[in-house]
């Protein structure tokens, strides 16, 4: 499976395309930019049909929830950096959003603040006292704190290793953007959260209480919140993400006019403990 993972991250340009959110800053790392209103709109556009289909087909939403178009869009799509692994035809095939904030962010800043754990008695407090920890952490470490979410991986694409190398972007973009800690809502039923728990995201923890899962009636689903932090990756993987963000200057970035050019962030040497073995 390595083998097979690194192939593909060595070609990951030929699938990859980035595609950033409006008035972006965009680091000097990235060379291969398109400036293009239209491909910006038509990704978008592609990413949230895909992305309804494959929720309303796994029962996570119903065609109510979707545009008369069959679109599913998020407030979160006009804020976020887009993940795109393309097909052959250059047809959305799975995505995956990037939404950086801040480390002077607070949690009412965040997507997670709707969460249903946040109106749960039991287990608001501990949500509140674990993510506002984490952004502490980020602060002393100056670095961002961040949100992904928007996972999907179309039907033809789902017994490949597409998932994975999707994940594995995220925190070759991540480091990209300057590197952050960050949160993740990731599904149980298909397996999404034990696949990004191996790559090295971990449970969220409040005095020594781990977040437990919980079900999402937005969604239909079981969720389970995981944090991570961009740095430190699974030891198995890490030499993955490092070769995954030496590709990332060859890989399409689509922006809007506004965007704003950038130096290149400076990164150090990760030394100590890793979040996962």
């Amino acid at each position: 499976m390595l083998k097979l993972l690194e192939r593909n991250v060595t070609s990951v340009e030929k699938r990859l395309v980035l595609v950033a959110p409006p008035g972006a800053m965009v680091p000097g790392l990235f060379k291969n930019i398109d400036v293009d209103s239209a491909r910006h709109a038509r990704l978008i556009g592609q990413m949230q049909e895909m992305r309804g289909s494959v929720y309303l087909d796994g029962g996570y939403l119903t065609p109510q929830q979707l545009s008369a178009e069959g679109l599913h869009r998020t407030p979160e799509d006009e804020q976020s950096w887009h993940l795109l692994m393309t097909d052959a035809n250059g047809q959305v095939s799975s995505c995956a959003w990037y939404l950086q904030h801040e480390n002077t962010a607070s949690i009412e800043n965040l997507r997670v603040r709707s969460s249903p754990l946040a109106h749960a008695a039991e287990w608001r407090d501990k949500l509140y006292t674990a993510v506002e920890s984490e952004i502490a952490r980020a602060r002393r470490a100056g670095l961002r704190y961040a949100e992904v979410g928007g996972w999907a991986v179309s039907k033809e694409r789902r017994c490949s290793s597409e998932g994975l190398v999707l994940a594995l972007a995220a925190y070759g973009v991540c480091r990209a953007l300057g590197g952050a800690l960050g949160i993740t809502t990731a599904n149980v039923t298909h397996a999404s959260s034990a696949i990004l728990r191996r790559l090295g995201g971990s449970y969220l923890e409040a005095g020594g209480a781990t977040l437990p899962a919980y079900f999402d009636p937005r969604y239909n689903t079981m969720i389970e919140l995981l944090r991570f932090d961009s740095r430190r990756p699974c030891r198995k993987y890490g030499f993955l993400v490092d070769l995954l963000q030496s590709r990332l200057a060859r890989v399409p970035l689509v922006v809007r006019p506004q965007s704003v050019w950038l130096a290149q962030p400076q990164f150090q040497t990760v030394t100590g403990p890793l979040v996962a073995a």
